[in-house]
């Protein structure tokens, strides 16, 4: 088992790794839109905070030695279900030709400003 961890990620507040891989499996943690160099959530927006909470997983999935087509399932969670035609249109974006096995569901987050929290399992070789 090892602890994946990069400064190109934000640093978990809580008792939490960002990543553990185990053999070639790994674990992300949820995401969400921390820009890592400021510590503050980035964006008001549906969009602008998929963008980041990406962006946080594929640092930490090359971080592992990973790349995006190693992602292989992905689960999402929205503030609101009425958040799901925009995120699924930045989503597409990275996700285009290689499309992981997903789930999505609509939550009450822990923090009023975020809106949305990710995690990713990967293969990597």
């Amino acid at each position: 088992m090892e602890v994946i961890h990069t400064d190109k990620a934000p640093t978990p507040l809580a008792a939490y790794s960002q990543a553990i891989k185990i053999g070639n499996i790994l674990y992300v943690s949820g995401q969400v839109a921390i820009d890592p160099e400021t510590n503050k959530v980035v964006g008001n927006t549906i969009a602008e905070q998929t963008e980041r909470v990406i962006k946080n997983i594929l640092e930490i999935v090359k971080a592992a030695g990973g790349a995006l087509e190693n992602i292989v399932k992905v689960n999402v969670y929205l503030a609101k279900p009425e958040f799901y035609q925009e995120f699924n249109k930045v989503y597409s974006r990275y996700f285009d030709k290689w499309r992981p096995a997903r789930t999505t569901v609509a939550v009450q987050l822990p923090r009023e400003d975020l809106l949305i929290e990710m995690d990713a399992v990967a293969v990597i070789k």
